[in-house]
Formats: C-alpha cells, structure tokens, sequence
C-alpha cells in the first residue's frame, strides 16, 4: 500500500486528492497537513511512501519546505502542486 501524505492549506483540495487516491486500491492518504509546521510534525513521526505538496502555503512557502524535506528525507518522493503557470516556480522545484 503506497502511504500518501498530503500538504495543502486548502480543504477542499485535500478533500479532492482524497477522493481520487481512494479510487486506486494500492493507494491510501494517511495523513494531511495544512501548513509546513504541520507537514514536517508528520513526516518526523512517520515513515512515507510520497508527500503531494502544494507551493504555496501560509507562513512558509512549499518550495522553502520541500528544501527542509529533501534534507531530511533525500529519498522521499514529492509530488509539487501549484496553480503559478510560471516557469521559475518549476525550476526552483
């Protein structure tokens, strides 16, 4: 079962992703977080398979988190969400 953590300050967008990843049975979203405090208390408690994370968060921003992350976590997977369509947000990612 693929262990899913999903990070986005907006519920319905959780609400959403958790829909979808229901529909596919080696799939599971274990766990949600709204901001990067949140997200990191989870990733530190527990062991992930993948972190969908939204780009822009309040506080701090998903590109500074997922710099954090990948520091801790070199091998964790992270999926990027984001509504920019600008190009410099996919290249920092």
């Amino acid at each position: 079962m693929i262990k899913i953590l999903i990070a986005d300050d907006h519920a319905i967008v959780r609400q959403g992703l958790k829909q979808t990843v229901a529909e596919e049975p080696d799939m599971t979203v274990a766990g949600e977080a709204q901001n990067a405090q949140e997200t990191l208390k989870l990733v530190r408690e527990q062991e992930w398979d993948v972190i969908v994370l939204d780009i822009t968060m309040p506080g701090r921003s998903g590109l500074d988190l997922l710099i954090e992350l990948k520091r801790e976590h070199p091998n964790l997977p992270v999926l990027i969400l984001s509504m920019h369509s600008e190009e410099q947000f996919a290249v920092r990612a």
